[in-house]
């Protein structure tokens, strides 16, 4: 068995996380998510200023305080805070070992970045997803710390855990199951309680939520690619079949899970309750993985402001006509590339507090003239102020216009990307392929449960019976939502297709939503293209990572059957 934990789900996660991990009780490895598409193009403009930076600074400031305990202890660590950089990573915790006085044999994972080979103007960073060919390389050359730049989230799971138990590329199966395992893993805390639709069941005398920093998450991972996912013991939050279902439905889509390693059939996981906080998870079944690579893109794309008008009070909607009118006269001939309004009606009727008598009208432009959008526009609706609608005030002084990036993905074929090696003496080799690629192929449909028979319903919001998880890929969200129960799937199964999905969220009545059907985890995930515009960098929502919409789903209301209630 191989006892893998997490210690960070993002760049800027808890710091102390990593002391946490490895004085809380036995590991063998410790890996640290630090990379989203947001974080690449903050470090793309970090390489801008600087050529040297380009990775991860906290990550050193953490080993700072327990690069000395990680060796004592003989945990492995495991990053992908090398983002664009890894070579600069591995010298500066080279650079804090000797300073320490503690030897590591340090080795890194590179050829992900593929921005020489030209995607058009403006790209600012261009990095493959790989796989964890590279990581099982290098710990089987004795690494104690391995640094990578952008391999998947999971493939650090799936590196280390080949590497302890000799696996194969080509023993798909147990590949899946550690890809299911580092899926878990790699947001931390949120396999342990945190964005848990449920949350409020969580708490205990013996262990209070509210009052507890959530404990990272760990896998026990065996020979056969099955694990269990637990936490230390003494930490705060829960491991259940709830948490760990809530996580394999954020940020997946179709029932075959595409990656570098293995194709994943997220049909085919299985989780029981192992005893307090611990979930086995096992039956996971793989196939060979897609012949390219996904490659992640991100650009500046422009600048943006935005004002958010505060409307109090009588006559909202007179009130949001008329401040349009205002600022849209204001800016005649000088009008931004793009101007959005969005009007959220917060306000509540007869409020005993101002606050809950205000709505918010939020004016958002870009263009790519930062002189469009700076100045001209906030200054212009500033100076509204006397002139303007009653009880007028803004929710922040006049600023000026801040880049924004976009994302797009492509794909390349995985021979063209130098996945390489660099072993802790120095040497360098090239990580081994996949003996065989499939091509994409979409699942067979699953068979629905059978539905409920007729009975009386009342109404009341979806999230009373049904928890969901939802976020961003690129520009496309996905909302994965599960069922209790046996009898909440017979009615979740039946009740939520897409045209009621589209019915419940108006958002995306224009857009392409695809349902995927998950059995053993009584789901369902909807994936909305195009949800999120350019993607999250691009800030085109309210919530531009779609974090919320699942909340945002269960609080809408329709007829549901007395007996699930």
């Amino acid at each position: 068995m191989l006892r893998i934990g997490n210690a960070s789900g993002f760049y800027g996660d808890r710091f102390d996380a990593m002391r946490e991990m490895l004085e809380g009780g036995p590991l063998d490895v410790l890996t640290g998510d630090y990379l989203a598409e947001l974080t690449m193009l903050i470090l793309g403009r970090d390489r801008l200023k600087d050529p040297e930076r380009g990775w991860a600074r906290t990550y050193v400031r953490q080993l700072e305080e327990t690069l000395v305990l990680a060796r004592e202890r003989d945990v492995k660590l495991v990053t992908n805070a090398g983002g664009l950089n890894p070579a600069g990573l591995a010298e500066a915790v080279r650079a804090l070992a000797e300073r320490l006085g503690v030897p590591v044999r340090i080795a890194r994972v590179e050829g992900d970045d593929l921005l020489q080979r030209g995607w058009g103007e403006g790209v600012l960073t261009a990095n493959a997803y790989l796989g964890g060919a590279g990581v099982t390389a290098a710990l089987r050359a004795g690494a104690d710390l391995v640094v990578t730049g952008r391999i998947t989230d999971a493939a650090m799971v799936t590196g280390a855990a080949a590497a302890h138990h000799g696996w194969e590329l080509g023993d798909w199966d147990e590949l899946a199951g550690a890809t299911v395992a580092g899926h878990v893993l790699e947001c931390g805390t949120q396999a342990t309680g945190g964005n848990y639709a449920f949350f409020t069941e969580l708490d205990s005398a013996e262990n209070p939520l509210a009052a507890r920093r959530l404990g990272f998450p760990l896998a026990e991972i065996h020979a056969d690619g099955s694990s269990v996912i637990t936490k230390h013991p003494g930490t705060g939050g829960a491991v259940t079949t709830g948490t760990v279902t809530a996580q394999l439905l954020y940020e997946t889509g179709p029932v075959r899970y595409l990656g570098p390693d293995v194709t994943t059939r997220l049909d085919t996981v299985r989780l029981t309750e192992d005893g307090p906080d611990r979930v086995r998870v096992d039956g996971v079944r793989g196939e060979p993985p897609p012949p390219t690579l996904k490659v992640g893109l991100t650009a500046l794309g422009g600048h943006r402001n935005e004002v958010t008008f505060v409307l109090t009070g009588l006559d909202i909607e007179a009130k949001a006509a008329w401040l349009k009118s205002q600022v849209a006269a204001e800016l005649r001939g000088r009008e931004p590339a793009e101007l959005r309004w969005t009007l959220a009606r917060t306000d509540h009727r007869d409020a005993a507090v101002q606050e809950e008598a205000a709505a918010l009208l939020r004016l958002v432009v870009r263009d790519t003239d930062p002189e469009r959008v700076g100045r001209a526009v906030s200054g212009a609706a500033i100076e509204l102020a006397l002139g303007s609608v009653p009880g007028f005030h803004v929710t922040a002084p006049p600023g000026r216009a801040s880049p924004y990036g976009v994302f797009r993905s492509a794909r390349v074929p995985v021979e063209e990307v130098p996945h390489t090696v660099v072993l802790p003496d120095g040497t360098r080799q090239s990580a081994p392929l996949p003996p065989v690629t499939g091509e994409v192929r979409e699942a067979p449909g699953a068979a629905l449960p059978e539905p409920l028979p007729d009975g009386p319903c009342r109404r009341a919001p979806l999230g009373r019976v049904v928890g969901a998880r939802s976020g961003d890929k690129g520009g496309d969200a996905n909302i994965g939502l599960w069922a209790r129960d046996d009898v909440g799937w017979r009615w979740l199964a039946h009740t939520l297709t897409v045209e009621r999905l589209r019915q419940l969220l108006p958002e995306t009545a224009q857009l392409e939503v695809v349902r995927h059907v998950l059995p053993n985890l009584r789901a369902l995930n909807f994936t909305v293209a195009g949800l999120l515009g350019e993607g999250v960098a691009a800030q085109a929502r309210f919530d531009p990572q779609a974090k919320a919409l699942g909340e945002w789903l269960r609080a809408r209301e329709l007829d549901i059957p007395e007996v699930l209630l």
